[in-house]
């Protein structure tokens, strides 16, 4: 095999300073929970042990020994005077409402779904799954989204690390779109988002089984799909939120229509040519 003996039969034989060493690593450990192993390293060796940096970090992974993360102080930005049943949606686009929601795969991975519902009109204008999103992969979703159907007055979310973002904030400030920020534990404050993600989970996520992210993708937007168009909402008199936001915009085409000043048409201008009597001439 071409491999010298020694790397195969090699046992290696701690050295008599290690207990001692770790102890000393510890108690460093504790008084210092910030430090990581370099700097635990580098003091050790002020000490004078003998301490490399891949020794301490052999009896630093051996003892279970890593720097804590540190918390993030969340930001509080809402309050109840944003709750859905006091800053009413009152026509189509004027609040719009988002949320996220997780499931998993059948290996375990984890699945994120970004909802996105107009408040008015139950419909969900989008519905996207991915592993992770960010505040920009949010920013994208609302661009694409303004792009086809338009920008609303105000949208309605949680305290989310998403959607609190200062990123997040700035681009809708640009494109004045008023953010409604609920109260932080209150999801009730958010009604149509949490019932729109009951209907998701009891109807889609509880009842299939997702392989991958292209079968995650596939199913969801059929489901996107069935619930426009083909699935009667409750609070809508059983009509599909498609065929409300359609009969929603006709009853709207013709309010417009018969409120606008009545002008003649052409018939009307050429029927009064005529009957304008023409001056016959005069023999001579």
């Amino acid at each position: 095999m071409d491999q010298p003996r020694s790397s195969q039969r090699y046992e290696p034989q701690p050295r008599d300073d290690e207990p001692k060493l770790a102890a000393r690593m510890r108690e460093m450990a504790r008084q210092r929970p910030r430090f990581g192993y370099r700097r635990i390293a580098a003091l050790l060796r002020a000490e004078v042990w003998r301490a490399s940096d891949t020794r301490v970090f052999r009896l630093w992974r051996r003892e279970g020994l890593k720097v804590p993360r540190k918390k993030r102080k969340r930001r509080r930005l809402g309050h109840s005077g944003n709750a859905c049943h006091r800053r009413r949606a009152l026509h189509k686009d004027h609040v719009w409402c988002w949320d996220f929601v997780f499931d998993r795969t059948a290996s375990g991975s984890m699945l994120k779904w970004l909802s996105i519902v107009d408040e008015y009109t139950r419909e969900c204008l989008a519905l996207k799954v991915d592993r992770s999103m960010t505040s920009e992969d949010v920013i994208d979703t609302l661009a694409e989204l303004f792009a086809m159907r338009g920008v609303p007055q105000n949208i309605r979310s949680d305290n989310g690390p998403e959607f609190v973002a200062v990123a997040i904030r700035r681009w809708l400030a640009q494109v004045d779109v008023e953010a409604l920020y609920i109260e932080p534990g209150s999801p009730w404050e958010n009604g149509f988002a949490e019932s729109f993600h009951g209907r998701l989970r009891d109807e889609f996520l509880a009842v299939e089984v997702f392989e991958s992210m292209p079968s995650a993708r596939r199913l969801t937007a059929a489901w996107k799909e069935d619930y426009n168009h083909h699935r009667p909402h409750g609070s809508l008199g059983y009509q599909t939120p498609a065929q409300f936001a359609a009969r929603l915009s006709s009853s709207q085409a013709a309010a417009c229509a018969a409120s606008a000043p009545a002008t003649p048409t052409l018939q009307q201008h050429t029927r009064r040519d005529e009957e304008v009597p023409i001056p016959q001439p005069v023999p001579s």
